[in-house]
């Protein structure tokens, strides 16, 4: 019909609404007949029956056309598929969704965002749920905060936006492990994950027996905003385990019932959906794919794998833009193209989700990371989850990308837009002056750790229980004369080795003999030193992120590998975890933060000698970030090489802008207060020689080598 339209002058966002007019059209013709007939079945049933017996249901695959207008008999508060369309209350819906995840962003600004999202014109949010948020050690249950997930289902509900919820268990999404929570790698024997394996399916069965049953009064047909609800991610990416599959449709239909849509994502080739869509129509099978790509090969791709008549055309994933790692060029599509391939599909009826219309922060320990041709070559991705998104990581939304997606929407909207709010209001705060306060040695040195493990050879650090930051492992060793070589086959992420005399009593700390990364695995010399005894060792191993997608997914951390000196098993390891809060973590009783903090407080300030010419070492800078006026800003970390930043106790996340390209990280207005913040900063190797940071009004992402680069385009 479009097509005849467009001969006759008819614009195609007209075609389009003119469609969803005449399908309603249709209903409403049908309505009189149907009902007269309907009363004649009732009058005669009713001579034979008994008065209030029920009526025979109407078959599900019946054409939705065909019981068009009947509201009385329970359209309202109903989504369907039916003719290859959406149906919402009985009429024909077309989803232009975006992704807005409520773990990104803090509750203070849930509202501020989704309000944006919906002046961009959307009419649908998608979300994951991650695991790990809301279940960080087994049996403990976070629903608060930024994991309080049914506040922002009431938002979304309350400005009239409706929800996709993507249950997981794995979800990808740049996040730390795929959402899945690290102590499943403490399972003995080791569960397989995204499989049909009992263990495993045990954990999920009690996981979604917690989740679905809190969800499912914000399902659609009880009132609430979720429209559909999506199980896995991508699997036809990963495996072909059909029995898993099926294992989640049974327990997602248990607690959700059978009436709400569930429905999978895969990419848009054969072999993915074969191995990632369920046969029939039990399950809706959307596709994602490249946002170059002409969409509607792919759409026809799509129906060839859900049921006669239940296939919609759905893109769940349009690109908008595209992760970054660290040691890339900062991700950017063009503004033109992306809203011009987003016209291709809506103008023809087709759905579309924005991934991502908010792409938000990776505050915490959360980023995630990829790999490549092995699980060597590690990609972890930045703190900053801006994705080139329209609305961009602080919620500025005045910029052509944004402008050009919002006018090709506002052709198939039929109500007029919502005005654009302005942008956010940001303030450079200015230099932060800091004072080192102590090594990272001196403090694990302290009574705050009486967690010490001993063992022959070292342990994974989740074997410890340490699921994020750091870990130091110690050992001692006889020096040779000329030295020793020390390789470690396996390190997960990256190592920093030092080494001291114990025995001496030396009051400097331990000296840095070199870097061991799992990207660039090398051998380090060791230098031969005057102890007059053992030598001893520290290795300070970082978790940078775990492996969010493919193959390479079960990826612990800390050293997994004897560690070899000379050729021989070191043997004998002390390891201390390092216990720095995380995103959804008690951010008041922290040990390493409180004790780097009391020095500062007592004015007992270690003072560096040359302050240009620093070995790499860890240590922690303090100092005090003064608002008049609280507004979002952002801390510059250039001459800084890597760690991590916390204000009022809030982890910011990681920084890296000696390999880049993230300069500064976004610090959101309600994290602060008027007058004194404290800021504290764990830096790895080297800081700003003149000790400061710089609070600027924009964000940066120039640091760095583009030697690195790795550059994603359209």
């Amino acid at each position: 019909m479009t097509t005849a339209l467009k001969k006759n002058g008819i614009s195609s966002s007209r075609a389009v609404g003119l469609r969803f007019r005449a399908a309603a059209m249709v209903k409403k013709r049908r309505v009189g007949t149907t009902i007269f007939i309907l009363l004649l079945a009732l009058l005669a049933f009713g001579t034979f029956a008994p008065a209030f017996a029920p009526l025979p249901s109407l078959s599900s695959s019946s054409s939705r056309s065909d019981i068009a207008g009947l509201n009385f008999m329970g359209d309202k508060n109903k989504f369907e598929i039916a003719d290859d369309m959406f149906w919402k209350d009985g009429k024909p819906f077309q989803i232009i969704g975006g992704d807005l995840h409520y773990f990104r962003v803090l509750p203070e600004y849930w509202e501020d965002r989704l309000l944006r999202a919906k002046a961009l014109g959307l009419n649908t949010i998608q979300t994951y749920v991650p695991w790990n948020l809301h279940e960080p050690r087994e049996g403990q249950l976070v629903f608060k905060g930024i994991a309080d997930i049914f506040s922002f289902l009431n938002l979304c509900q309350k400005l009239d936006l409706l929800v996709m919820l993507r249950v997981g268990p794995y979800i990808c999404a740049e996040w730390d492990f795929g959402g899945f929570p690290a102590w499943l790698l403490t399972i003995e024997p080791a569960v397989r994950l995204r499989s049909s394996d009992p263990a495993f399916i045990n954990l999920v069965e009690r996981w979604w027996g917690i989740l679905l049953p809190k969800i499912v009064s914000y399902a659609y047909k009880n009132g609430g905003p979720i429209i559909m609800v999506q199980i896995e991610n991508e699997f036809g990416s990963y495996g072909d385990d059909k029995a898993y599959l099926h294992h989640l449709v049974r327990i997602a239909r248990r607690h959700l019932g059978d009436d709400v849509i569930l429905y999978t994502t895969d990419g848009g080739s054969r072999e993915n959906l074969n191995k990632g869509t369920i046969p029939g129509d039990a399950v809706f099978s959307a596709v994602d794919f490249s946002t170059g790509d002409d969409p509607w090969p792919n759409f026809k791709l799509q129906k060839e794998f859900n049921a006669p008549g239940k296939s919609p055309p759905l893109s769940t994933e349009f690109y908008t833009g595209w992760l970054t790692h660290w040691g890339e060029h900062i991700a950017n599509t063009d503004a033109t193209v992306t809203a011009s391939y987003l016209e291709r599909i809506l103008s023809k009826n087709g759905s579309a989700v924005l991934y991502m219309a908010h792409g938000g922060t990776n505050f915490g320990f959360y980023s995630g990371a990829n790999t490549g041709a092995d699980e060597t070559d590690y990609k972890p991705d930045l703190t900053s989850y801006d994705y080139d998104a329209p609305i961009k990581e602080s919620g500025d939304i005045d910029n052509p990308k944004y402008q050009a997606l919002r006018r090709v929407i506002a052709k198939y909207t039929a109500a007029p837009l919502p005005s654009v709010p302005s942008n956010t209001e940001k303030k450079a705060y200015g230099l932060i002056k800091l004072q080192k306060t102590k090594s990272l040695f001196n403090i694990v040195d302290t009574t705050y750790f009486d967690g010490v493990t001993e063992s022959e050879n070292p342990l994974a650090m989740e074997s410890l229980g340490q699921m994020f930051g750091f870990m130091l492992y110690v050992s001692d060793y006889k020096a040779k004369a000329n030295g020793s070589l020390l390789f470690i086959p396996k390190v997960h992420d990256r190592a920093q080795v030092f080494i001291s005399c114990p025995s001496d009593n030396y009051e400097e700390n331990p000296k840095y003999v070199g870097t061991v990364a799992r990207w660039s695995n090398t051998s380090i010399r060791l230098p031969h030193t005057q102890c007059t005894s053992d030598s001893r060792i520290y290795i300070l191993v970082e978790n940078m992120g775990r492996i969010n997608y493919g193959q390479y997914i079960f990826d612990k951390k800390g050293i997994l590998s004897p560690v070899y000196l000379d050729g021989k098993p070191l043997q004998k390891w002390k390891m201390l975890p390092i216990p720095f809060h995380n995103l959804n973590e008690d951010q008041k009783n922290n040990s390493v933060i409180s004790d780097a903090y009391t020095d500062l407080r007592k004015s007992v300030l270690i003072k560096l000698k040359n302050k240009r010419n620093y070995h790499p070492a860890p240590a922690f800078y303090t100092g005090h970030l003064t608002v008049d006026e609280v507004k979002d800003t952002f801390l510059s970390f250039r001459g800084w090489s890597k760690g991590v930043a916390f204000i009022n106790g809030f982890n910011l996340g990681r920084f890296w802008p000696s390999f880049g390209p993230q300069c500064n990280l976004y610090v959101p207005a309600p994290i602060l207060q008027e007058g004194k913040n404290l800021v504290v900063i764990l830096e790895l190797e080297a800081p700003n020689a003149e000790l400061f940071v710089t609070s600027v009004d924009h964000p940066d992402f120039t640091c760095g080598s583009s030697a690195n680069s790795r550059v994603h385009q359209i």
